[in-house]
């Protein structure tokens, strides 16, 4: 089983079960081709952490990239800078997920890389049809670059992603030669080329022509890391997330503050409201923890301990708190789970960050490069300070699901700052509220955005919408549910059969072979 949010993607991932793949294969297949069919939310310049059943042994990879070694606060500053910068030259990141892509192949592929790529090649070069979600998706990122003014560099985004200033529409057959011809280069060479050879220094060097810090010694000095998943027991499950510098520990924080907590029926506001608290507790200690490994100040078993959470369940009244906490939304990144006939299961997350990313894209290869720097501190006082080499907090968080030593399942959500809180919520419609994974999904959702500010799906009734009020949420009624998350399952039963699902905010697509 493949499932996805892409059609074109989940159906590259099948082909590779067809011809005797794994798993592992699978997602590969399905990853490579989504810079290819939905651009909108990944690229050949993203990141990438996975988590890996395989022979039912867990195994983590995390493919982020550290800051360039030359930038710092003091730099950004002399370049008139008062924040991180969001878009341009100067929020580009080391991209990670190509190399993390041949470190996953090297331990896990027995096909030939050329099976693995030919699906997103075949995409770039003859074309696929473009879905109705990430047409849209597409359309916001144009008229989002264009308002962009005071950004330079980003002539050759409008001149690949573009014609003539207009995104494609819903149907249309996208084909891209850049990519085509950058995807067999990096076949090629296995990937050498995009970190020490020839794209490497076309990247370096459309980086350097706009005055940014990412040069080719950045790019070398890349290793994608094996790590090992972290996890929590929530009422009888084993709950897996990636440890930081990524933010999967924030939804197990949450997850041991309600295991204190007694949650009866979904539609009671009470119980809402707990959920809502636990989630605003965690996202705030998270932004205040979670960093590069080396800089933390706090170890995640001290966050994920039975002390800490008993301390934050007695913050929870019957009062919304006020935690400032700014959350920028975003509705970006792809995920990908996929299942074969021996266990093994993968669950899979990539991104730019937001959209298309920085806006830069390298000419003639196709390469939008990640605005990840965005996610560091310009407070050199915060653990996630700015510095030069560096991991920086990171939102993307592929989840898993075990239970009595055994894997369920990988499970994932896009979409920025909304991944730990809809994890948080499909788990417990899952556990708690024993909803099949499709209605978990399909369930209606909260986004806690900072402050007492609750971004809800007009899809709740009027009754929990009005009581949340009463407690003291600043509710925000939301009919276009793009940026809540866009999300799939896939759990195994014990007799072997999969379960899969996807949201019905995205093109999601479920194929079994």
């Amino acid at each position: 089983m493949v499932a996805t949010s892409n059609p074109s993607a989940a159906l590259a991932g099948i082909e590779i079960l067809r011809k005797g793949g794994n798993a592992i294969e699978a997602a590969l297949a399905a990853a490579i081709s989504m810079p290819v069919v939905e651009p909108t939310c990944n690229g050949l310049g993203a990141d990438l952490f996975a988590i890996i059943s395989y022979k039912n042994k867990l195994y983590g990879i995390n493919g982020s990239g550290r800051s360039p070694k030359k930038i710092s606060i003091q730099a950004l500053r002399e370049k008139s800078y008062e924040d991180m910068p969001f878009f341009g030259v100067d929020s580009v990141n080391t991209p990670g997920a190509v190399g993390a892509w041949f470190e996953i192949y090297n331990k896990f592929g027995k096909l030939p890389l050329k099976e693995i790529f030919e699906p997103a090649i075949n995409y770039a070069k003859n074309g696929y049809a473009l879905s109705p979600k990430v047409a849209k998706l597409w359309d916001d990122e144009v008229n989002k670059y264009k308002n962009l003014k005071d950004i330079c560099g980003l002539e050759e985004f409008f001149k690949v992603f573009s014609d003539k200033g207009k995104a494609p529409k819903a149907g249309d057959i996208v084909k891209n030669d850049n990519l085509k011809n950058t995807l067999e280069e990096i076949l090629e060479t296995e990937g050498k080329s995009f970190y020490s050879g020839d794209l490497a220094r076309k990247i370096s060097s459309s980086v350097k022509d706009l005055g940014g810090f990412l040069d080719i010694d950045d790019l070398k000095a890349y290793k994608p890391l094996w790590v090992d998943p972290i996890s929590t027991n929530y009422k009888g499950y084993d709950i897996w997330e990636m440890p930081p510098n990524g933010h999967g520990v924030s939804v197990l924080m949450a997850l041991n503050i309600l295991n204190k907590l007694t949650l009866t029926d979904r539609e009671d506001p009470k119980t809402l409201h707990k959920i809502i608290e636990a989630i605003k507790i965690a996202m705030t200690d998270g932004k205040t923890y979670i960093s590069d490994p080396s800089f933390m100040k706090k170890r995640v078993d001290e966050l994920l301990s039975d002390e800490y959470a008993e301390k934050r369940k007695k913050l929870i009244g019957i009062c919304a708190k006020n935690y400032k906490n700014i959350l920028p939304i975003s509705p970006s990144t792809v995920y990908m789970a996929t299942a074969d006939s021996d266990g093994n299961m993968v669950s899979l997350i990539q991104s730019n960050y937001n959209g298309f990313g920085s806006g830069i894209v390298v000419p003639t290869t196709g390469i939008a490069l990640n605005n990840r720097l965005a996610n560091f501190s310009f407070d050199s006082n915060s653990v996630n300070a700015l510095s030069g080499g560096k991991l920086p907090y990171h939102t993307i968080i592929p989840g898993f699901i075990s239970k009595d030593n055994k894997s369920i399942g990988p499970f994932g959500i896009m979409g920025g700052f909304m991944q730990p809180q809809a994890h948080v919520q499909v788990l417990t419609n899952m556990i708690d509220f024993n909803l099949n994974p499709q209605a978990a999904l399909d369930a209606p959702r909260f986004m806690w955005t900072g402050d007492k500010n609750v971004e809800m799906e007009m899809d709740y009734g009027n009754y929990m919408i009005n009581t949340l009020k009463e407690f003291g949420h600043n509710m925000i009624i939301r009919s276009d549910y793009t940026d809540m998350g866009r999300g799939q399952i896939i759990l195994r039963l014990e007799n072997g059969s999969y379960v899969g699902a996807t949201e019905k905010r995205t093109d999601g697509y479920i194929g079994i072979y």
